[in-house]
């Protein structure tokens, strides 16, 4: 009789754990996408699309919040304190920050994923209004006298960065030097009247406040704001530009004190998925998977595109020798 009580009491509490567990399992969860400014769209269907992907797979409900600035601002909120569970920052540089001024993340953080940790690419297009009343063609356009140019500031947004470099880099193989690349930097700056600090920021500016005549941008953004403003505006794709490479992490410290690597990690992977990828070409980011690439093509035009890495010896270099205090941007835009 006492070994029969026993076994009843035994099944019970394995039954008891048994629910436990479930409830334990299936207990819904919240993860923090700290961004930059124009991946609204994306992630927004996105995370529903990996929420219905993750509630098959584990049966547990995962819920997201989202977090949108400038890039490099967006950086240092997260080495501040703010708890992100994964940076999808614009460029590679501002992720590096999360390293080596927050050790929250590995040196080696690009090798966990593939493409170096990018799961799409974008490139840096130049937006004028409808017909192109002022003529602009190319670079060297938006140096001319009287010409209104719109672009967020380097100090704080990934996508200024990019458009940054890809004018450098178009002077210097067009004049010949740095210094001359330089000087042409600071004429293109004369003729920005104000600096948003991202580059949602400075779409607003263009398309919304109608300031400026040419609005220097992210290729997904000028194809968000041609989808909106079509009779407004038009796209043109200069003869040379930057490949723009944002890069993804998981932020290690984060996720191991709040309990949620394995769903992070899993969140970043989806992004190559080819879901993943869909969602990406659908929302005008290039992506990477050859089936969605064919998918797409039509809307991404074959470009004469440099890298970071070609031009510039890495982003590390970069950002010393133009964004560092005291290097060339504050060189330039200081003596506006």
């Amino acid at each position: 009789m006492k070994t029969k009580r026993q076994f009843l009491h035994l099944t019970a509490l394995l039954a008891l754990s048994a629910v436990s567990g479930v409830a334990q399992a299936q207990a819904p969860l919240s993860l923090l996408n700290v961004s930059y400014d124009p991946t609204r769209e994306l992630y927004a269907e996105f995370n529903q699309a990996f929420a219905k992907h993750w509630k098959a797979k584990t049966g547990q409900d995962v819920s997201f919040k989202q977090s949108h600035g400038g890039s490099g601002k967006q950086a240092r909120s997260v080495i501040d304190g703010l708890d992100a569970d994964v940076a999808t920052l614009a460029l590679a540089g501002d992720t590096d920050a999360l390293y080596k001024n927050g050790n929250l993340i590995p040196k080696d953080w690009q090798k966990r994923l593939p493409h170096n940790s990018s799961p799409y690419t974008s490139t840096i297009v130049l937006v004028v209004r409808a017909g192109n009343p002022k003529g602009i063609k190319d670079w060297d356009d938006l140096i001319k006298p009287g010409i209104s140019v719109i672009t967020p500031n380097p100090k704080t947004s990934g996508g200024a960065r990019w458009n940054y470099l890809a004018a450098w880099e178009y002077a210097k193989r067009k004049l010949g030097s740095d210094e001359k690349a330089k000087d042409f930097v600071a004429a293109l700056y004369k003729n920005v009247p104000v600096l948003d600090t991202g580059a949602r920021g400075s779409s607003i500016t263009f398309a919304q406040r109608n300031q400026g005549d040419v609005f220097i941008s992210w290729e997904n953004e000028a194809n968000l704001l041609e989808k909106e403003f079509g009779n407004k505006i038009d796209v043109v794709y200069p003869s040379i530009s930057i490949l723009a490479e944002p890069a993804v992490t998981v932020v290690d410290k984060n996720v191991d004190k709040k309990g949620t690597r394995a769903v992070a990690q899993a969140y970043l992977e989806y992004l190559y998925t080819d879901e993943g990828q869909d969602i990406a070409g659908k929302n005008f980011y290039r992506p990477i998977s050859p089936k969605a690439q064919a998918k797409y093509a039509k809307q991404f035009p074959k470009l004469n595109l440099f890298t970071i890495d070609q031009t510039f010896g890495g982003w590390e270099k970069a950002d010393k020798a133009h964004f560092a205090d005291g290097a060339s941007f504050d060189q330039i835009y200081t003596k506006k």
